[in-house]
């Protein structure tokens, strides 16, 4: 998958003046990248065109402007997309009562070794983690994956820790999304 370059990246005054433009196309495509699992589980697959929308709003947020501070966001948010034959991901943890999700994300420090996609030949693949986001006590809401798919869109997303069982088959529009963006 193609990481941003430095030169997909304008200032954040140069943002501003086309931000309305670049939202509805990054809306449009995360759109076919977005898979709901259970109740309360969405899977953002992330590409090139979602990570500069994180990178150029982050640069907006907070007005950066120094070339290193520029290339530290382009390699942080760039090493969400995962390497050669990886999907990365963003997984949210979607609660909406503070109290239940404080109790749920302590009490479900073991989903990160429960989450799966499946491939077309029937095998699941587990995702690593970024470990910053696992805490001793509680999960992050936001959790960091990437999914060694061997370069093949999976045809479903799910969740086997025992009690939330739960398993979403991707579309036809999603597969070919993931596929694309693994060609680029």
């Amino acid at each position: 998958m193609r990481l941003v370059q430095r030169s997909d990246i304008v200032d954040y005054q140069t943002y501003e003046e086309m931000r309305e433009l670049l939202r509805r196309e990054v809306f449009a495509e995360k759109a076919s990248r977005r898979i709901h699992v259970g109740s309360c589980f969405t899977f953002l697959f992330e590409n090139a065109l979602t990570i500069r929308y994180q990178v150029q709003e982050m640069m907006r947020a907070e007005k950066i402007v120094k070339e290193k501070d520029i290339l530290h966001e382009l390699e942080t948010y760039n090493a969400l997309l995962g390497g050669e034959g990886e999907l990365g991901c963003t997984l949210m943890i979607e609660i909406g009562d503070p109290a239940e999700r404080a109790e749920k994300l302590r009490s479900w420090l073991q989903l990160p070794g429960h989450i799966y996609a499946t491939l077309e030949d029937g095998r699941r693949v587990r995702p690593t983690f970024d470990p910053s986001q696992i805490g001793a006590e509680r999960l992050s809401s936001v959790q960091y994956l990437k999914f060694p798919v061997g370069g093949a869109a999976p045809v479903a997303v799910g969740i086997d820790l025992p009690g939330m069982e739960s398993e979403t088959r991707l579309s036809k529009d999603q597969r070919a999304a993931l596929t694309q963006d693994m060609s680029r």
